[in-house]
C-alpha cells in the first residue's frame, strides 16, 4: 500500500526491453538456453516507433519471449545507421538488468557460454536478503547486456 491515501496506479508490469546488436543470438540465449518461449519477433510500424521512442528515423524488428511472470522485449535497431555502444557498469546510471531465478545455476550459465554469456564472477553465495542460501551472478554478453542468475547450484557426481 503506498503511503498516501491515492491507490495505485500500476496493476502490473508489462515487460523489461533491452536493445541488442545481434537479436538472433540474444533470442536464441533466451529460447534455446532458457527454454523460453517466442511470443512474437517482427518488424514494428516505423512511423509509431519514431514517435514512441523519439528516435528519428527508427526502423526496428523486435522480439517478445515469456518468462513466467514477466515478458522480456528485445529491440534490434537497423536504423539510424549512427547507433553507439556504451560500456556501462553497474555503478553507472541508466544501468539495468533482468535478474532470473534458474532451477539450475551451472547448467545456466553453461548454456548462456554458448550464446557469448559469460559470468562476470565465479557464483556466489547469497549471504543476506530474500535470495540468502542461493547463488548469484552477472552474465554480460559482448554489447555489455547483463542478465544476473540467482538459484540453487546442482550437486555434480564427480566423474569416475
Amino acid at each position: 500500500m503506498s503511503s498516501g491515501s491515492l491507490p495505485a496506479l500500476v496493476k502490473s508490469v508489462n515487460h523489461t526491453s533491452f536493445t541488442v546488436d545481434d537479436l538472433d543470438r540474444v533470442l536464441g540465449f533466451f529460447t534455446e538456453g532458457l527454454g523460453l518461449p517466442l511470443l512474437a519477433k517482427g518488424p514494428r510500424d516505423p512511423a509509431f516507433i519514431e514517435k514512441v521512442t523519439g528516435v528519428p528515423g527508427a526502423t526496428v524488428e523486435v522480439a517478445f519471449v515469456q518468462a513466467p511472470g514477466h515478458r522480456i522485449e528485445l529491440f534490434h535497431y537497423s536504423s539510424p545507421t549512427e547507433r553507439r555502444r556504451h560500456d556501462i557498469r553497474p555503478s553507472d546510471q541508466g544501468f539495468a538488468h533482468v535478474a532470473l531465478d534458474v532451477t539450475d545455476f551451472d547448467r545456466v550459465i553453461e548454456a548462456a557460454r554458448g550464446f557469448k554469456f559469460e559470468p562476470i564472477h565465479a557464483p556466489l553465495q547469497v549471504t543476506s536478503g530474500p535470495n540468502a542460501g542461493s547463488f548469484a551472478a552477472y552474465l554480460r554478453d559482448p554489447d555489455g547486456l547483463t542478465i544476473e542468475i540467482i538459484g540453487p547450484r546442482a550437486e555434480r557426481m564427480p566423474a569416475a
